[in-house]
């Protein structure tokens, strides 16, 4: 992560996500409508008639199902599908004609429009099964159409026909994830914050990300910028100099990634180098160069939906992840929901602090079926493929709670059982917690979060979720302690695992493994494969010696190989 700092006059800057860099054309990602429900329809800056405006809603759909079915035929795998769905739903006869009536009874267009979308989703939802599940198509072609009748630009991520740097106010992770690959450079935002989950996922899919970039959405779709993660800048119109520069670092980068062997210090010490994924595809897309998962996010396959996947649907997800990963390991992370990840069947719409709330482990006091249901779909998957998961819960606070899960967990079938560390009572009693359970993972995102008492998703603030914080090291250290004297590994699945810097204080800290997005990991195994596992720990008991973040980083730079202090600079 780099923190905002000034930049040179003509340069967009804000937080970096990555060490990569790009150049490419803007493609401006457009909010949904915000209009009242009685917004008059203008037609050459005049109120429009009845049969103008029964002519302009119409025409709407009708341009909004043709476009999305023209997106559809371009785009590939679950991008088309959606596409494809979304656009039958713009077709269909009774939805357009129950608007087109009330709009033919004198009912604003926005009012009528949003009266029938909403009447249809309740019915789908009250229908389940495939029905409930149309309700995010059926919002979607809500905003296009509404957009298009108002004459404001299509909302959401546009169809990008070339290789484009995707610019939004914010964006959600299910946009984020649902993005054409193909198409797509980087991601530069104006919100969000650097351990926020659209961050995580530009990284996990080989992104560079900059966020926190006052002033990005007034770049014009088309504008040329170079984009550099590891600066966290957006330069506009970058001359042949910047560009000859980034082609530089490309090719050291990719020099780097031939390297695929085991992870591991310079003297042997062992250092399993693992990928974070969120979906079964994203398990294919990991290459040689990662010894296996050490985070699987199963959330994804439960958000925006309005009922949890089945059984069987979870199951086949899991076992084509399991098969991706070739026998490889696999740690996978039981269902993370609530705070920032909401689900509409689960969590409580009213929390005054959703962070601090029902989230993750937690569900399992309201909604315990969602974690039956999904430790049965793991070791049904496990069954399918002959692999064997690691299978972790998010949120443990206790050893009560560790014990708890496993339990739980042990009777469904699992045979490796462990728990996320991200709360500070967690760390701070981790001995007791590995006595319940088979291994444990820091999760140095929510670590720090909880901490610092500092909200991840402000991004004004990160200069608290630095990963450098002494009081968050402190309780890495002291996780790792834990976990050297019961002899169980200690793994971290956080953002400090992509930072080839901070890999060097983990592992001195006694870390068994990192878990990071896969394209982070040359630059971490490379410098391992620098220093010895006694430099390691010089380096972790210098920087748990500093006083402020800041210092912590100059302390281990100091200690650093010559040649890493150079790859960091790429």
């Amino acid at each position: 992560m780099t923190t905002a700092q000034p930049g040179p006059p003509g340069v967009l800057q804000g937080v970096g996500v990555g060490r990569l860099a790009v150049v490419g054309p803007v493609a401006c990602v457009r909010p949904a409508p915000a209009l009242p429900p009685d917004a008059p329809l203008l037609v050459d800056g005049e109120p429009a008639g009845p049969e103008q405006v029964h002519e302009v809603v119409e025409r709407a759909f009708t341009e909004v199902a043709a476009a999305l079915r023209e997106q559809s035929a371009g785009a590939t795998g679950t991008v088309r599908d959606v596409l494809a769905a979304t656009a039958q739903m713009a077709d269909d006869a009774a939805l357009r004609s129950q608007v087109l009536a009330r709009v033919d009874a004198g009912e604003p267009p926005v009012g009528a429009i949003d009266a029938v979308v909403q009447m249809f989703a309740g019915m789908f939802e009250q229908a389940g099964g495939y029905l409930a599940e149309r309700v995010t198509d059926l919002r979607s072609v809500r905003d296009r159409v509404v957009a298009r009748a108002m004459g404001l630009p299509d909302p959401g991520v546009p169809h990008l026909e070339r290789p484009s740097v995707v610019v939004a106010r914010d964006l959600a992770p299910a946009d984020t994830a649902a993005l054409d690959l193909t198409h797509v450079l980087a991601i530069v935002t104006e919100l969000g914050g650097p351990t926020g989950h659209t961050a995580i996922i530009a990284g996990q899919l080989g992104l560079p990300c900059v966020v926190r970039v006052a002033g990005v959405t007034d770049l014009e779709d088309g504008t040329v910028v170079a984009v550099d993660a590891a600066a966290g800048t957006v330069l506009p119109h970058p001359d042949d100099a910047v560009r000859d520069a980034y082609e530089r670092r490309r090719t050291a980068q990719a020099a780097l990634a031939e390297d695929t062997s085991p992870g591991a210090t310079s003297d042997g010490h062992a250092v399993a180098l693992l990928a974070n994924i969120g979906t079964a595809a994203d398990a294919e897309r990991v290459g040689a160069g990662a010894e296996g998962v050490g985070l699987f996010r199963t959330e994804v396959l439960f958000l925006e939906r309005v009922q949890a996947p089945t059984v069987e649907e979870q199951a086949d997800a899991y076992a084509a992840a399991l098969r991706a990963a070739g026998g490889r390991k696999v740690v996978v992370r039981t269902l993370d929901a609530g705070a920032d990840k909401p689900l509409a069947f689960a969590t409580f719409p009213d929390e005054e602090n959703p962070a601090l709330g029902v989230r993750g482990y937690r569900l399992v006091r309201s909604h315990p079926e969602l974690l039956d249901t999904q430790l049965a779909a793991l070791v049904r998957a496990q069954a399918a493929t002959g692999a064997t998961p690691w299978v972790m819960a998010p949120m443990i606070a206790t050893p009560d709670e560790a014990r708890a899960f496993a339990q739980r967990a042990r009777a469904a079938g699992v045979a490796t059982v462990g728990v996320m560390v991200e709360v500070p009572a967690a760390a701070l009693r981790a001995a007791d917690i590995l006595a319940e359970v088979d291994f444990v993972s820091i999760g140095t995102n929510d670590l720090a979060q909880y901490t610092m008492a500092t909200d991840r998703l402000r991004g004004e603030l990160a200069d608290l979720l630095d990963v450098w914080q002494p009081a968050v090291l402190d309780l890495v250290a002291a996780t790792a302690r834990a976990g050297r004297a019961t002899r169980k590994p200690v793994g971290v699945c956080g953002e400090s695992a992509a930072d080839p810097l901070m890999a060097l204080v983990l592992v001195g800290l006694g870390v068994t493994s990192l878990s990071a997005a896969p394209g982070a990991l040359p630059a971490v195994r490379h410098a391992l494969r620098r220093h010895t596992q006694q430099r390691c720990e010089e380096i972790a008991d210098a920087a748990l010696g500093a006083r402020t973040a800041p210092e912590a980083r100059a302390a281990a730079l100091a200690l650093v190989d010559a040649d890493v202090r150079a790859t960091l600079a790429l």
